[in-house]
């Protein structure tokens, strides 16, 4: 698998429609799943540690820890996605842009899904 996208709610999926559509429609291979880092923690982990693929889609709104801590277990890229939720999106835009030193994350606008997709094919043409 090239791609996994991780949302950290089913009330993203508007957002994570976006990606796949780019994605299927370059027949790029992915998978969603859900999953909560503040709920699912070890959940998380698990699924990042044991994932094949060469690039991760994080898709979370309000403090949007999740691409940060799927950054934190794994050397792969990730690509985080801020979704509006509150404050338009700026708290997760920010909550994903501001990662600690030695654990990047890129981000995208505000519910771009589709950019992220098209991030991801750019990484996986120089993979």
């Amino acid at each position: 698998m090239d791609v996994l996208i991780i949302a950290g709610s089913r009330s993203d999926l508007r957002v994570v429609e976006k990606a796949e559509k780019v994605l299927r429609e370059n027949k790029i291979s992915h998978s969603v799943e859900y999953c909560s880092f503040h709920r699912e923690p070890k959940r998380l982990e698990e699924l990042v540690k044991n994932s094949d693929a060469k690039v991760f889609i994080c898709i979370a709104g309000l403090s949007a820890a999740l691409p940060g801590a799927v950054a934190s277990y794994t050397e792969k890229p990730v690509i985080g996605v801020p979704v509006s939720a509150k404050l338009s999106g700026l708290d997760a835009l920010l909550s994903i842009v501001e990662m600690p030193e030695g654990v990047p994350v890129a981000c995208v606008g505000i519910d771009n899904g589709a950019n992220a997709a098209y991030l991801a094919m750019r990484i996986l043409a120089h993979h």
